[in-house]
């Protein structure tokens, strides 16, 4: 008696090259969307464009004719780095409203009824995010220009601080969605911003945390928003005004590793939360 034996080859899906591929196409088919909404909705638009403005005529011109950081510069090259920073900080609390308004709506549901890969809506949503944030860099960096304010450092240094800025966001993300994946409703995800401000203000932003009360200080040097502004105002080619703290002087090294502890923290949360949404 002969016995054949046979086994059943792995689908095409089952293999990792597969996996990837089909992973990335259905992130990228929630980005296409996440855009395409976004082009509807010019209410979104004007909000998404309007708050730099407003902030930097607030924080540059209202509050700034009164402000002193000393290190012979002007309040305007202090802050404009610092706002672009906080802009970057503050996109975590769109994020989160965003993703507590599709799970009540019901919008991530019918993403989950769908065949497609587990990860596609949280990645899909962080890649648009990222691409919107470019939109606000763009719009701030117009902004400064026409106000008057130049970075005197090279162009890749120029540049390099730009990436800092979007590495920043990118890491923040994660904590957004995080968070809209937590709060119950529209409303509870509304008041995320008692969340927001002071992890945006309690910062180097608008003044050095050597200005500050010593134990307030301590609490800005240490804040990721801190790291980032001080290492791109050093790229900016911004005289110098930060103190002799440990984290202040390796605030470049920090400005890259902050963002990468948040992501790996944050990244693995959030697709582990949106995942067990139905459990």
């Amino acid at each position: 008696m002969t016995t054949t034996t046979s086994s059943t080859p792995l689908t095409p899906l089952a293999t990792p090259e597969r996996r990837w591929t089909w992973a990335i196409t259905d992130c990228l088919t929630i980005v296409r969307t996440e855009l395409s909404h976004l082009v509807k909705q010019p209410s979104e638009i004007a909000w998404q464009l309007g708050f730099p403005i407003v902030s930097v005529l607030l924080f540059v011109y209202v509050f700034g004719s009164a402000m002193e950081v000393g290190g012979g510069m002007d309040y305007k090259t202090f802050a404009m780095p610092g706002m672009l920073a906080m802009t970057m900080a503050f996109g975590f609390m769109n994020t989160a409203y965003i993703v507590a308004i599709q799970k009540e709506r019901g919008v991530m549901d019918r993403f989950r009824s769908m065949p497609m890969a587990p990860s596609a809506v949280v990645t899909g949503r962080g890649v648009s995010d990222v691409l919107r944030a470019g939109l606000d860099l763009l719009v701030l960096a117009v902004i400064a220009l026409v106000i008057g304010w130049r970075s005197q450092g090279s162009l890749m240094e120029t540049l390099a601080a730009f990436g800092l800025l979007l590495h920043l966001r990118f890491s923040l993300i994660w904590v957004g969605i995080v968070l809209g994946l937590l709060v119950k409703n529209e409303e509870s995800a509304g008041n995320l911003f008692a969340v927001a401000f002071p992890f945006g203000m309690v910062s180097s932003v608008f003044t050095p945390p050597s200005l500050m009360p010593d134990w307030l200080g301590t609490i800005a040097m240490w804040n990721p928003v801190s790291s980032t502004a001080t290492a791109i105002r050093e790229l900016f080619g911004s005289p110098s005004v930060a103190g002799n703290t440990w984290i202040e002087t390796h605030s470049l090294l920090m400005a890259v590793v902050w963002p990468l502890v948040i992501t790996a923290v944050f990244l693995p949360l959030a697709i582990r939360r949106y995942q067990g949404l139905s459990r």
